[in-house]
């Protein structure tokens, strides 16, 4: 482990490990990332998902490898990383986007909605935390991005069991930005609102009937904005907060919500 404030800067492109990067959010963020010159790693449990992102990035002129773990298994992570330094050499980046979505009354949601539900969404930040962090410590450098929600913020009837796992990785992000800031490494989180044409969003949709849910449509008229969020919308708020210019903010936890959420 190097001194405090040491750095070894390596030639060459940035390297990006984005999860769940198969569709939504997370091939949103792979794309911009692949635009602003980095080289990723595009993983999902869906290997066509991941294949396709990884060749759409590649056209960008940047290197795009696709990698497949599911990220609530400490050992695939563990393999995901080792693969990922043994290609690339390097991860500047972190982007812990992988998540699942569980609907529910707590009193009546089952066990294995609520254990299934911080798998993927608390563990599997945290196993891949584990595995890259202490990679970043040794460079001196690093950043780190995790998908929060502002039901990390709030607490809503129905996604309780979500709602928790969210809030979860709001405070593991807050607590693990002030153990690795003395060594040039910044960890934020995203949280956004309502965003269109995500697998997670369809499956609310479908699931929205069973618990008198508001279809899409009428959630958006409570919005300030009068319209859901975009995947890219929330992939630029990410892809600043991975940049330089985001370079003095860590711990943070940024509402991407057309104003739904303002705290």
């Amino acid at each position: 482990m190097l001194a405090k404030g040491a750095s070894l800067k390596a030639e060459g492109p940035k390297v990006a490990l984005v999860t769940g990067a198969g569709t939504g959010i997370g091939r949103a963020i792979a794309l911009r990332l692949g635009r602003d010159g980095y080289d990723v790693v595009v993983n999902d449990v869906n290997l066509a998902s991941a294949q396709k992102t990884s060749e759409d990035v590649r056209r960008l002129g940047v290197k795009a490898t696709p990698m497949i773990a599911n990220v609530s298994e400490r050992a695939a992570v563990q393999k995901m990383v080792e693969d990922t330094l043994n290609e690339f050499e390097k991860i500047d980046a972190l982007v812990n986007n992988a998540g699942i979505v569980r609907l529910g009354m707590l009193v009546n949601l089952p066990e294995s909605d609520w254990r299934a539900l911080f798998r993927v969404n608390v563990d599997g930040v945290f196993f891949c935390c584990q595995m890259v962090v202490p990679h970043m410590v040794s460079r001196g450098q690093g950043a780190i991005v995790n998908m929060s929600s502002w039901n990390g913020k709030v607490g809503m009837p129905i996604f309780g069991g979500y709602c928790a796992t969210k809030f979860a990785v709001i405070g593991l992000t807050q607590a693990l930005a002030k153990e690795v800031a003395p060594y040039g490494i910044r960890v934020n989180a995203v949280c956004p609102g309502v965003v269109a044409g995500t697998a997670m969003r369809a499956e609310v949709e479908r699931l929205s009937p069973q618990f008198n849910l508001p279809p899409s449509p009428e959630r958006a008229k409570g919005i300030p904005l009068q319209r859901l969020a975009s995947s890219e919308e929330i992939a630029g708020v990410v892809a600043f907060l991975l940049s330089g210019e985001a370079g003095y903010m860590t711990g943070q936890a940024i509402n991407i919500t057309g104003g739904l959420w303002m705290h």
